[in-house]
């Protein structure tokens, strides 16, 4: 399975999954800084296809602002890396593939900063039926480690909101 190549917990993953079966709510991401791969890990449960709507890789600036509606005020002001972008990902996520949930992650891989942000500053927002959520890590490692900590860490407070 993906989650365990990045340290996930398959049985996690699976919950989430279930979890929104079970309450007939959907998912979908916008994901920059782990292009893609918490919609991978979600998709590689059986039977996902009934919750998780689609994502969005918004890896590059301007796709942020035309692909999943991020401020382009607040781009410019803040940059790519900001809380605020990270919540209007999980929004844009929510809107554009028309899911009772939405994901978004924003944050720095490294190994260098990026707009004065250091490497391993996560943001993960989630906009749901009647949440909207930001949290903020600061993970070690290199690329790969910041990348798979940040999956597992969207996963964690995921489930936490679903409960």
């Amino acid at each position: 399975m993906i989650a365990e190549a990045l340290g996930a917990d398959p049985a996690r993953v699976e919950r989430v999954v279930d979890r929104l079966r079970g309450t007939a709510r959907t998912v979908a991401t916008a994901e920059s800084l782990t292009a893609g791969l918490v919609s991978a890990v979600l998709t590689d449960v059986a039977g996902a296809s009934d919750v998780v709507r689609g994502g969005l890789v918004v890896y590059a600036t301007d796709l942020k602002e035309l692909l999943a509606g991020v401020d382009s005020e607040l781009l410019a002001e803040r940059g790519a890396v900001h809380p605020q972008v990270a919540a209007q990902l999980a929004a844009g996520a929510r809107a554009a593939c028309g899911a009772d949930w939405g994901i978004g992650l924003t944050g720095v891989a490294g190994p260098d900063p990026q707009d004065g942000v250091a490497p391993g500053t996560v943001h993960v927002g989630f906009a749901g039926p009647d949440t909207a959520r930001v949290w903020t890590a600061q993970l070690d490692g290199d690329r790969h480690a910041v990348r798979a900590a940040a999956v597992r860490v969207a996963l964690e407070h995921f489930e936490e909101l679903l409960r």
